[in-house]
């Protein structure tokens, strides 16, 4: 399980390589996902990250998903974890084609959808992890909730027909 961190705390020291391998127009740009990478840290409050967000199209997400997974689709988001607590070391990637389509679905911009995925792969990377039970899902899903309306986003839970596409 995880542990908590004093509220003191020296700041994290953060090296963050984005790479854009798959472009759509609408991407955010690195100062942007520096401050979601920023906020999803939050959580565990590690003393230092060593992280990559990779853009990717739906060949190499199904690749991955299928070498990694055992499942053969393209997935939205994936996380991989090189080093774990104090200091994080890591991947999360994430399918550009997926996550226009789902946001189309799910009646939300691009940019809210890409800032509760980037959110959602750290936090698998803290050691939250959804499929463990309801009080894990719970967990998370409420961190999500709070660190996006900290970043100004909206509830990614609430009904899609409730959220206007901003």
């Amino acid at each position: 399980m995880r542990s908590r961190k004093p509220a003191t705390k020296a700041p994290l020291r953060l090296s963050l390589a984005v790479q854009y391998a798959c472009g759509a127009a609408e991407l955010p740009p690195r100062a942007r996902l520096r401050a979601w990478v920023s906020a999803a840290l939050s959580a565990a409050r590690p003393a230092s990250a060593q992280l990559t967000l990779r853009f990717v199209d739906a060949e190499e997400g199904r690749a991955l998903n299928r070498d990694y997974r055992d499942r053969d689709y393209a997935t939205n988001v994936l996380t991989f974890i090189y080093a774990g607590g104090e200091n994080l070391a890591g991947d999360v990637v994430l399918c550009v084609p997926v996550l226009v389509r789902e946001a189309a679905e799910q009646n939300k911009s691009l940019l809210a959808h890409c800032a509760h995925l980037v959110v959602h792969g750290l936090l698998h990377m803290q050691d939250y992890d959804h499929e463990r039970g309801d009080a894990e899902a719970e967990e998370m899903e409420t961190l999500e909730r709070s660190i996006l309306a900290r970043l100004g986003f909206d509830d990614p839970y609430a009904a899609p027909d409730a959220l206007p596409v901003r």
